[in-house]
């Protein structure tokens, strides 16, 4: 392990907490992973071993500028943390952020970058996936952002597992007809048959 990589407990910060941290930038930011399901969905229906926040790699230093105080690691390939200096720029490829209130203490958040060419969404999975930023979430109730449920879905559907595919049955209720069909193309051109493009284009059927 690079320089002293430090232990992999981690303590979620709940999600009150996050919002409030990150409603401080005016830089656009979105609830993802299982959180972001549960806030599409309405309640929650399972447990988080984390909390994950998105933000476009053109905004990363947002996530310093929000957790003053804290430290944080960036994941590098294959599985190596290494901590990130301030108002360094992480280079395409290290896409994942650990998060941790001070030294020895559990990691709290996790913060993922995605990437963006001007106003366009693109999927650092494949390229050929993309969507207007301005369509890359919703809003819940109370006015927090969540990632948009069919793209949480596309990032899921790689090598989905048992509470992925509880996700996907929770939140598929949910999904109207132009994401059911997004969803199953994204997942049709990117990893060919898919078990859940059968049951979305059911779906659109019925």
């Amino acid at each position: 392990m690079r320089e002293g990589q430090p232990g992999r407990d981690w303590e979620p910060a709940g999600l009150a907490e996050v919002v409030a941290l990150f409603s401080k930038t005016p830089c656009p930011w979105w609830v993802a992973g299982g959180y972001a399901v549960e806030l599409a969905v309405g309640r929650p229906f399972r447990e988080h071993d984390d909390i994950d926040v998105l933000l476009l790699r053109q905004d990363q230093l947002a996530v310093q500028e929000v957790l003053t105080e804290w430290e944080w690691w960036a994941a590098y390939p294959p599985g190596s943390l290494r901590r990130w200096l301030s108002g360094e720029l992480l280079p395409v490829g290290v896409h994942d952020v650990w998060c941790r209130p001070g030294p020895g203490a559990p990691w709290r958040i996790q913060v993922m970058l995605d990437e963006a060419e001007g106003e366009t969404w693109v999927s650092r999975r494949d390229g050929r996936v993309r969507r207007p930023v301005e369509r890359l979430g919703a809003t819940a109730a109370d006015g927090t952002p969540f990632l948009a449920p069919e793209v949480q879905l596309f990032y899921k559907a790689k090598a989905p597992r048992p509470k992925d595919a509880q996700d996907f049955a929770e939140v598929l209720p949910h999904l109207g007809r132009e994401a059911r069909a997004w969803l199953a193309e994204a997942l049709s051109v990117v990893y060919g048959p898919h078990p859940w493009v059968e049951i979305l284009q059911n779906r659109e059927g019925s």
